[in-house]
């Protein structure tokens, strides 16, 4: 197993503006590592290796180098969703924030911790980490640990009142996905408690849904919905939704497209996609509308 990825983002949470930052400076053929970089991105030190760091987590960076066709068709001249104003935008980059598994966090919570644990704390998931690190021989640092889970926490959970700057507090990229609640419970003492439940998604897309589906690596022409649900980097996994939901999703599909049929042979829920379906085309559609 591959060693995890638990820094890199200098304590930084994925700011709203930051991604289309990051790929207007990288088409311009501008280097994170350039000291002129601060000014172009109009941020700090730190805040351009985050920048840096963020572009290459969601997939919109290539090992290369190279602009991703994920971050040309979001961000491009041409991008359907530039300024992410489009939940469905959210939806593709949280997807693909857990199954680039640059940022190892997003991966072994959605994959693997909630599964054992979907209500915990900041000490649990600590713990988890910590055990994840033994397995794959990762260096363990507590204080970078606690950093990552922090801001891991940032990108998804709104922060409770404070004093600090609102739109540096409030700008946590994936808040309106609801994918984390937050709660305070009350045993020997007050304590700060997160979930993610499987639920029904109604700002899923079914679209959305497609895409992951057609991304699946060795994706020929079925899968069965228990797949779907559990296997490793699943519509059920990273998405966090209700079998309910993921249902009629799949219905929905299956009036839209002609080429999707759905069975349920003895007791075998069975998706299949006929003929090859384009995915980017299947979203450009979407987005079109």
């Amino acid at each position: 197993m591959s060693k995890l990825n638990l820094s890199g983002h200098e304590t930084f949470h994925c700011r709203h503006l930051w991604l289309k930052k990051g790929y207007d400076f990288v088409l311009g053929n501008k280097k994170f590592s350039d000291p002129y970089s601060v000014v172009d991105l109009g941020v700090g030190k730190n805040m351009v290796s985050s920048i840096n760091y963020w572009m290459k987590a969601f997939g919109l960076v290539q090992k290369d180098g190279e602009l991703s066709k994920l971050a040309n068709f979001l961000f491009g001249k041409n991008g359907v969703d530039p300024y992410l104003e489009d939940t469905s935008s959210l939806w593709l980059l949280h997807y693909h924030l857990v199954t680039e598994n640059v940022a190892s966090i997003y991966s072994i919570v959605f994959n693997e911790f909630r599964k054992k644990r979907y209500e915990f704390t900041k000490r649990h998931l600590t713990q988890f980490i910590k055990y994840k690190c033994e397995e794959t021989g990762t260096h363990y640092n507590e204080k970078t640990v606690e950093r990552d889970i922090s801001v891991f926490i940032r990108n998804y959970v709104r922060p409770e009142k404070t004093n600090k700057n609102i739109e540096d507090l409030f700008s946590g990229l994936f808040i309106e996905l609801d994918l984390i609640t937050k709660m305070r419970r009350y045993d020997e003492e007050e304590s700060l408690w997160y979930a993610i439940e499987n639920k029904d998604r109604n700002n899923l897309n079914p679209e959305v849904i497609l895409y992951c589906i057609l991304s699946t690596p060795g994706f020929k022409s079925s899968v069965t919905v228990g797949e779907l649900l559990s296997n490793n980097n699943s519509i059920g996994n990273v998405f966090a939704i209700s079998a309910r939901d993921l249902l009629e999703k799949i219905d929905v599909l299956c009036n839209r497209y002609k080429s999707i049929n759905f069975k349920d042979d003895g007791g075998i829920k069975l998706l299949q996609v006929k003929q090859n379906l384009d995915k980017w085309k299947v979203l450009k559609k979407y987005y079109e509308k």
